[in-house]
């Protein structure tokens, strides 16, 4: 009888062993798909979004663009076609935020060069002083690679409407002013399907990494089975 009672003893431990293993390779599992939120504008800060939207629930996506990059070449969303990517809004001339943002943006660029499926996109909220020229000047100075990374100027009510409407991520400058725009620290990681799935410090680097860690969640994303009981479900 004694010698049962060890035997069962050695079972439970070597059972509850495994059944620890298990439990923990199945939770990882789970959270290593883990879908990124899809952001709505009624998810967002209304100081940062237009009023016309901040109310929408759903179905939210960045608009069609047509802007100008520091080669002068016209860049629209089909250059951004089937790809994810990074967005911010800065202006060259800035002395505050914009350049740790910038820095950090390069940095993102270090680990993206040989990524076919990212890229970066920089829109200034100056137009009228970041031409074609400037920018170029700004991207020589900060390194920025043209395969990977646009800066782009061109109409500012474009512009305005792209980070109010579209990027969610910048705020008004509150006199009232047409088009006037306080540009954010935010970075914002946008999907394949040109949907918003984050909201990064741009001058915080651990925010840094936690954006580079989701960008290799979302290329998981777009490799995982459409299986709904896979996912753990974000509403």
């Amino acid at each position: 009888m004694l010698s049962f009672f060890k035997d069962y003893k050695l079972f439970a431990i070597v059972f509850g062993i495994i059944s620890i293993i298990i439990i923990s390779i199945i939770y990882n599992t789970l959270n290593v798909y883990q879908p990124l939120p899809i952001y709505q504008p009624s998810m967002v800060s209304t100081e940062l979004v237009d009023s016309t939207i901040q109310y929408q629930k759903k179905y939210h996506k960045i608009a069609d663009f047509s802007l100008i990059n520091q080669n002068g070449d016209t860049i629209t969303q089909d250059d951004y076609k089937n790809k994810i990517y990074v967005a911010d809004f800065f202006f060259t001339t800035c002395q505050t935020i914009c350049p740790i943002m910038t820095n950090h943006m390069a940095d993102i660029q270090k680990e993206i060069t040989d990524d076919t499926e990212v890229m970066l996109l920089s829109h200034s909220v100056t137009p009228e002083i970041d031409t074609v020229a400037q920018l170029k000047r700004y991207a020589v100075k900060k390194g920025v690679n043209d395969n990977k990374w646009n800066l782009v100027t061109g109409d500012k009510k474009e512009i305005y409407n792209l980070a109010r409407k579209s990027y969610l991520a910048v705020k008004t400058n509150g006199d009232g002013g047409p088009f006037d725009m306080i540009h954010t620290e935010n970075f914002m990681l946008i999907d394949k399907k040109r949907q918003i799935r984050g909201f990064y410090d741009g001058t915080k680097a651990e925010d840094i990494d936690k954006l580079l860690s989701d960008i290799e969640i979302l290329k998981m994303e777009n490799e995982t089975p459409s299986d709904k009981s896979f996912w753990l479900i974000q509403e």
